[in-house]
């Protein structure tokens, strides 16, 4: 039986966040916002905090004092919600919790996690002719005695040019197709590794992103993650890709719950601002009694609700060791729809308090975008979940 409940530690690292999102992270947004590129120092000092203050039952994914199996990745989700209530840009621009990181904690070696595991890591995907389709990747990987070079260009790297070390997916033989991608540990300052730009983005300013060059960079052999052997037949290569996909399990439901932190984030302000007009949600009435305006607050309530189980869910299954790559895929679809769709929205209701930068609705707004784009957009997600729901592959079903 599956029961959603937080424990009593997590609840309270829930409320810990949001009172830190609120204090810490608001006061920083619209300077960040403005001053593209500019490291936020000062989230340095509140990963450090973090780091000191971090529970134990987020590290061993404990159980809870209810008997619900909710452990580090329930933890995980609630941490990234109430970090994006405070601001997107700021919480990715914080070290030690880059989409690298999840890879990492996924698929690493006790070395590699020794080694890699506390650090700020990014995570090297996309490609100008490889977005969402990964299995287009045609970045290589070439053993070299104990070594790997690697050769290709990567963009939109979220936080590549702060972090210390790119996972970066790479393939070791294109003409095998998706069965030879293998991801690679690159720390920066490795010769052949360079940030060729920083990219001017619509929302998330204050996290900067990234074009990386691989131009015969050299890791040691050590830093692969997962099997380095190539699949020999068709099944072994269907599971190879399978777990280097595993990752987007993992990634997948934070960046949803980073959607529902700004979508609370919005739908809070936006009846803070109309409750100054007498506007205010009562749920004992009727929803033909309510005005226009109410209707679309409780529309938007329930979807944020719907997105935030989905996303519950997800965790839940992964903390219980259940396979959870099509829940992965429909709380990101749902959420990174619903965040965009709710934040626009409220600054449709707020007219103009909405589009002016006095409130930061504008910015939520702004904010919201990548959440529905980066580790999948919704129609790959949605491709994914009809795939498992069907009992298809990706070749049958494209």
């Amino acid at each position: 039986m599956i029961n959603l409940e937080l424990n009593s530690k997590q609840q309270e690292n829930y409320n810990n966040l949001k009172m830190m999102a609120e204090h810490m992270m608001r006061p920083y947004s619209r300077k960040y916002d403005t001053e593209e590129h500019t490291t936020p120092v000062e989230m340095e000092e509140v990963a450090k905090l973090l780091a000191q203050d971090r529970p134990v039952a987020a590290a061993k994914g404990g159980g809870s004092d209810t008997g619900i199996k909710n452990g580090g990745n329930m933890m995980a989700v609630t941490a990234y919600e109430a970090m994006c209530w405070g601001d997107v840009g700021l919480m990715l621009s914080m070290p030690g919790r880059g989409l690298g990181n999840a890879a990492i904690s996924a698929v690493a070696t006790p070395e590699q996690l020794e080694k890699f595991g506390g650090r700020f890591a990014a995570m090297a995907i996309t490609e100008p002719g490889a977005g969402s389709d990964s299995a287009n990747i045609s970045t290589t990987a070439v053993l070299d005695g104990d070594e790997w070079v690697l050769n290709g260009e990567k963009i939109y790297v979220t936080d590549g040019g702060r972090c210390d070390v790119v996972v970066v997916w790479a393939t070791l033989d294109k003409s095998m197709g998706k069965a030879a991608i293998k991801s690679f540990l690159v720390e920066k300052g490795t010769p052949g590794c360079e940030v060729t730009r920083l990219e001017h983005k619509m929302g998330i300013r204050a996290s900067d992103t990234a074009a990386i060059t691989f131009s015969d960079c050299r890791i040691p052999k050590s830093n692969i993650l997962g099997n380095p052997e190539v699949a020999k037949n068709a099944e072994e290569r269907k599971k190879a890709f399978g777990g280097v996909m595993q990752t987007f399990d993992n990634t997948r439901p934070p960046v949803a719950a980073m959607a529902i932190g700004v979508g609370r984030a919005a739908l809070d302000l936006t009846r803070e601002l109309l409750g100054k007009e007498n506007i205010e949600l009562r749920f004992d009435k009727m929803p033909i009694n309510s005005t226009a305006i109410e209707a679309e607050l409780y529309r938007m309530e329930a979807e944020w609700s719907a997105a935030r189980l989905l996303v519950q869910r997800a965790a839940w299954m992964a903390d219980n060791k259940q396979p959870n790559s099509k829940e992965a895929s429909m709380c990101k679809a749902k959420a990174g729809r619903m965040g965009n769709a709710v934040t626009l929205k409220c600054v449709e209701l707020c007219s103009s308090l909405g589009y002016s930068e006095n409130e930061l609705l504008e910015k939520f707004a702004r904010d919201s975008k990548i959440l529905d784009i980066f580790e999948g957009t919704q129609q790959i997600q949605q491709l994914i979940v009809a795939r498992r729901v069907l009992g298809k592959s990706s070749s049958e079903l494209k």
